[in-house]
C-alpha cells in the first residue's frame, strides 16, 4: 500500500487529554511543531490513528484536524519551511 503524507494538528482543552494525545501521535509519526505532527502512513495506518484519536478526545471541546497531502513523493513538493527545517527520521528495525 502506498504511504501517504498526512499532517495532524491538534488542539485539547485539558492537559491529561493533550498529554495522551502527544503520546498517541508519537506512534504515528514526529513532531514538527507544537501540537503538529507529519506521518507516512498507509491507509490502515491512517484509519487506526484516527480511531485511537477519537477515543481520547472530548468532541464538544477538543479539536483535531488531520490533512492528507497524497503520496509521500509528491506531497513532499508541497511542503515550505522556513527557518530551522525539521528532517524526517529514518525509522529502522529495532534489534534486542
Amino acid at each position: 500500500m502506498p504511504l501517504n503524507y498526512i499532517i495532524v494538528s491538534y488542539d485539547v482543552c485539558d492537559k491529561k487529554r493533550l498529554r495522551k494525545v502527544f503520546e498517541t501521535m508519537k506512534g504515528y509519526g514526529e513532531g514538527i511543531h507544537y501540537s503538529v505532527f507529519r506521518c507516512c502512513l498507509d491507509r490502515k495506518g491512517i484509519c487506526e490513528m484516527i480511531a485511537d484519536l477519537d477515543e481520547i478526545i472530548h468532541h464538544d471541546e477538543d479539536r483535531i484536524m488531520i490533512i492528507n497531502l497524497g503520496p509521500k513523493e509528491s506531497a513532499e513538493k508541497r511542503l515550505t519551511f522556513l527557518g530551522n527545517t525539521p528532517q524526517e527520521k529514518e525509522k529502522g528495525a529495532i534489534i534486542i
